[in-house]
């Protein structure tokens, strides 16, 4: 059971778990696993399903708001020099602007705002609200650019499109980061307790 003590201090420079190059190497890991997961996708209308969100989610809740938050800008930074992105194009015009652009643009956000909340929520469930709120927020931003760059006929076309399509396979991420977060927390705790 996860109590309040659990709570990840990656993103705290005081943290006594953590030194800051494990911080930094931890960011790292997380912008890679964000490309990864980029890469790993099936095209679906207009947005495909990839595993990159699996990974925005889970860098707020194992880095913090500060850490998540910097290994997406490291992600969308590294994306104006590389093609680290689902489609295979890179530079501030490819990012800015695709039909997916609204999503990526707020993975940083997003990973902010679930270290936010997953920090004031320590329990099990706390942190499944804490991704919810961060995948509404993705969809809110995603569907809503989504909307203006495709031009769809109406409303109810891009939430169907960006987001209700989405969405069964969405909940699933959203839990399993929760999930892994709670596996690999409880087997730290255990490994200093052992």
């Amino acid at each position: 059971m996860l109590t309040p003590n659990l709570d990840s201090k990656v993103d705290s420079p005081d943290s006594p778990r953590f030194s800051f190059l494990q911080q930094l190497a931890l960011i790292l890991l997380f912008t890679f696993l964000t490309i990864v997961g980029a890469k790993l996708k099936v095209a679906v209308y207009e947005i495909p399903f990839t595993l990159q969100t699996l990974a925005v989610y889970s860098s707020g809740l194992f880095l913090g708001w500060r850490g998540g938050i910097l290994s997406q800008l490291l992600y969308l930074a590294l994306g104006i020099f590389l093609p680290v992105f689902a489609g295979d194009g890179a530079g501030w015009e490819y990012i800015s602007g695709r039909a997916s652009s609204g999503y990526l643009l707020a993975f940083p956000l997003v990973a902010g705002v679930v270290g936010c909340l997953s920090q004031r929520w320590p329990t099990f469930l706390g942190k499944l609200l804490a991704v919810e709120c961060g995948s509404l927020l993705l969809f809110a931003c995603g569907v809503s650019w989504l909307h203006v760059a495709v031009g769809h006929e109406s409303w109810g076309e891009s939430r169907q499109k960006g987001w209700l399509n989405l969405l069964p396979v969405d909940l699933l991420k959203v839990f399993f980061s929760a999930a892994i977060y709670a596996i690999v927390l409880k087997r730290f705790q255990s490994g200093k307790n052992g």
